[in-house]
């Protein structure tokens, strides 16, 4: 599988007139490789040249992963004690690297990789590669989306225990760790990323770091999570509250499930991203909240938990089978608190289906 996914990015770069592509450890070099490696202060760097060979310069002590790798790749390993520089010196003089069009990972890559590259492929020239790698991975296949299934099982069985033992007086960081144990009792291999817990003034805030805040009656607690499997993430938001909401804020709770009932149903292969944007964002227009509606209507869910597409106004890309987005309207109201509901929806041949089946009308605890 994976060596298909090398032979499509070749076929990129020659499209797209790019000689080399150099990854650094991350989601690109996962989904190319199946190697798994930390950032850190030693260098790695994957090198995919168009012609088909591939190599990587890595710390000595990392060696044994490229044996599980599901490509083959030449090794550049360096010990701490001699440093980098000849380990990349080397790899690039046997790729014939200098001179070269190179794609890198703007969003990924550090000053650190940039500059030791540069510093040894004299005469090249360094270019954004996110089109060409997001290419690559936004439409999942059949074993991708089963991950993303089970990623999305973890996690709603997770919050479903965790949200069972919110109590008034909890802290937003005690939820949240809740549900962080929660998800890996429930199976999770990790965490998509950390969980947003945030109740009352701070759910006004859609991606506010969970605090010491304590939950009162009466405010909304807005829970945005996700289990990972296989790498792959799940991504889920709902929003609670200990004991009943004004009615206020039942009708603005109201408003945002029908968003994000109308958002669901405009997803249909052939559909651009902004169309999908438009059917949830004209619902809370309509009811006089747009300008509290502040953020897209979703974005891409795959090896990361933020990927294209992004179903946005201006983007007119036309949805295919396969794609995995998020739909997540919300209305946030400044100092006072919020409500968002998020779903994960994969196009199909014949229209789209919901990952997530967690509840979606409002229950208090």
């Amino acid at each position: 599988m994976t060596d298909q996914r090398v032979d499509r990015l070749r076929e990129q770069m020659e499209w797209r007139g790019l000689d080399v592509v150099a990854l650094v450890p991350g989601p690109n070099l996962f989904y190319l490789t199946g190697c798994s490696f930390h950032l850190s202060e030693r260098p790695i760097v994957a090198l995919f040249t168009v012609e088909g060979r591939a190599a990587i310069v890595l710390p000595a002590l990392e060696v044994g992963q490229v044996g599980s790798a599901s490509v083959e790749m030449e090794t550049f390993p360096y010990r701490d004690e001699d440093g980098h520089d000849d380990a990349f010196r080397d790899a690039c003089d046997a790729l014939s690297v200098s001179g070269t069009v190179i794609g890198v990972e703007m969003l990924q890559m550090r000053g650190l990789e940039l500059r030791v590259l540069e510093q040894n492929a004299p005469g090249s020239q360094t270019t954004a590669a996110e089109d060409v790698l997001f290419d690559l991975r936004v439409r999942k296949d059949a074993s991708e989306i089963a991950l993303m299934r089970r990623a999305v099982t973890v996690t709603e069985a997770a919050l479903e225990v965790a949200v069972g033992q919110i109590r008034a007086g909890m802290t937003e960081r005690e939820i949240a760790a809740l549900l962080s144990i929660e998800m890996l009792r429930a199976g999770a291999e990790g965490l998509a990323f950390a969980p947003i817990v945030v109740a009352g003034p701070n759910a006004a805030m859609p991606h506010a770091v969970p605090s010491d805040r304590a939950v009162d009656p009466g405010d909304t607690i807005v829970i945005d999570c996700g289990a990972s499997a296989g790498g792959y993430a799940g991504d889920i938001t709902r929003t609670f509250s200990v004991g009943l909401l004004s009615a206020e804020w039942i009708e603005i709770y109201e408003i945002v499930q029908a968003a994000n009932a109308a958002g669901r149903a405009a997803a249909q292969p052939g559909v651009s991203a902004e169309e999908i944007d438009r059917a949830a964002r004209s619902v809370i227009e309509a009811a006089g909240y747009g300008a509290h509606f502040i953020h897209r209507t979703g974005h891409g869910l795959g090896l990361e938990a933020h990927e294209p597409p992004y179903i946005v106004s201006g983007n007119s890309r036309a949805l295919e089978p396969g794609m995995v987005f998020t739909v997540e309207p919300g209305i946030y109201l400044p100092g006072r608190g919020g409500v968002r509901i998020e779903d994960d929806m994969v196009i199909t041949d014949t229209g789209a289906e919901s990952l997530t089946a967690f509840r979606r009308g409002f229950t208090p605890l």
